[in-house]
């Protein structure tokens, strides 16, 4: 498996030609997720052949919103099998990686180690210093796809998701549990 051949294609895909409004779901996400899986698979004790399956699939988890809004994990998943059999995967491998990329989809519903692992990176934002300043990237790229309105209905979804999320891997937990309930306090108090 060529991982970092791959990885360099979907960024440069994702970067020429995914829409502009794309303001959080674009090349530099994928990267983060990446980054956040490699040190979570680290924490977690994951060999190396799996982390490169996991680290594959962080880096294709949202390429499928180069197809539109809807149902992108399926359609990240369509873009892996056509595109990583070029560099070196198996089609052992390339179910893997859907797998890891169909655990993505919201409500997260992993049902092992490596779809728990991806799911905590996808949402690692939620417990750093950097949240905010993600969350308003998402809320200007949901504001544009017609989502959402006005930043009190984003705050209010967003309390009902932090509220109702969970990370999974001991790992996650002990870097980002802390400082998500940190935002929770802080949005909830906004909106009072």
């Amino acid at each position: 498996m060529q991982i970092d051949k791959a990885g360099e294609f979907i960024l440069d895909k994702i970067k020429s030609e995914l829409p502009v409004h794309f303001y959080y779901h674009n090349a530099t996400h994928a990267q983060d997720v990446h980054n956040a899986a490699k040190r979570l698979a680290l924490g977690e004790g994951i060999d190396l052949a799996e982390t490169t399956l996991l680290l594959t699939a962080a880096l294709f988890h949202d390429s499928g919103f180069l197809c539109g809004l809807d149902d992108h994990e399926s359609n990240s998943c369509k873009i892996a099998r056509e595109h990583l059999p070029a560099f070196n995967y198996t089609d052992a491998h390339i179910a893997v990686v859907c797998d890891i990329i169909m655990a993505t989809k919201i409500p997260q519903k992993p049902h092992n180690k490596l779809g728990e692992i991806i799911c905590d990176a996808d949402l690692d934002y939620l417990g750093r210093n950097d949240f905010f300043i993600l969350s308003k990237r998402l809320f200007s790229e949901l504001e544009i796809t017609h989502k959402l309105k006005t930043e009190q209905e984003w705050d209010k979804q967003q309390v009902s998701f932090l509220k109702s999320h969970r990370y999974f891997t001991k790992t996650a937990i002990g870097l980002r549990e802390a400082e998500k309930e940190k935002h929770l306090h802080i949005i909830t108090e906004r909106l009072i």
